[in-house]
């Protein structure tokens, strides 16, 4: 137990730098942005809009970085597979929470001081709970370091040719997945496969909007993600 909470400590410690590092160079650029446009706008315009999608960004990035350099690390000091896993996917809830808790507070102090500022979450769901919306910012961006960090499993599993062909693959699947819905599904099969993904992410038939579906449908996608993670790191080699 010693020997995984060091790897916890080892993970989530050495990407609080990078965090902060992220904002700095982040706020500076966007301080820079608005000051700017205030002035050839008289105020009326922010020049930016929906900053969680830098964060996106960034910890798609950690997601890969998550394997490639904690990985060598962690196994080069003789710690199991199964520690490294965990301790990854503890840090990965660590860096997302933090941040979303820094975006949740950031965004709508802005969008407070300036109604011309929109949150990625404010568009889609309101302002009303400061709660909420630091729950969904954290599993959506989860959802994505669980993407990436499984994405650059593969690769490395099954090297760079063959995830070429994959993505070849996948990308067909996609283009015969929309001309079903576009040539051969019915009208009444689309509309509740919409109506479903609509449920899926919050939005109700009704009109109303339920935030706790699309956090649970983001935790199940997580989940998932991570549990074919598992499977693969399980017997993977560092190449």
């Amino acid at each position: 137990m010693n020997k995984l909470k060091s790897a916890v400590m080892y993970e989530c410690s050495t990407k609080i730098k990078a965090i902060g590092l992220f904002y700095l160079i982040e706020y500076l650029i966007v301080a820079l942005i608005f000051a700017i446009v205030a002035i050839f706008t008289n105020g009326k315009d922010t020049g930016s809009n929906i900053l969680e999608i830098s964060t996106v960004i960034f910890v798609s990035v950690i997601g890969v970085l998550g394997y490639k350099e904690d990985f060598k690390a962690l196994i080069q000091n003789g710690y199991t597979r199964k520690y490294i896993f965990t301790a990854t996917v503890c840090m990965f809830i660590f860096m997302c929470a933090s941040m979303a808790l820094i975006d949740t507070v950031i965004g709508n102090t802005i969008h407070y001081f300036n109604n011309n500022y929109f949150t990625l979450y404010g568009i889609l769901y309101g302002y009303d709970n400061p709660f909420l919306n630091w729950l969904w910012l954290t599993v959506f961006y989860l959802s994505f370091c669980s993407l990436f960090y499984l994405a650059v499993l593969i690769i490395n599993k099954v090297g760079k040719r063959a995830s070429l062909f994959i993505s070849i693959v996948l990308g067909g699947v996609i283009v015969i997945i929309i001309a079903l819905f576009r040539f051969v599904f019915s009208s009444e099969t689309v509309h509740n496969i919409a109506e479903f993904s609509m449920k899926a992410m919050g939005f109700m038939p009704d009109g109303t909007k339920n935030v706790l579906f699309p956090v649970i449908s983001f935790l199940i996608a997580g989940a998932a993600l991570e549990i074919a993670s598992y499977t693969i790191i399980r017997r993977t080699e560092l190449k």
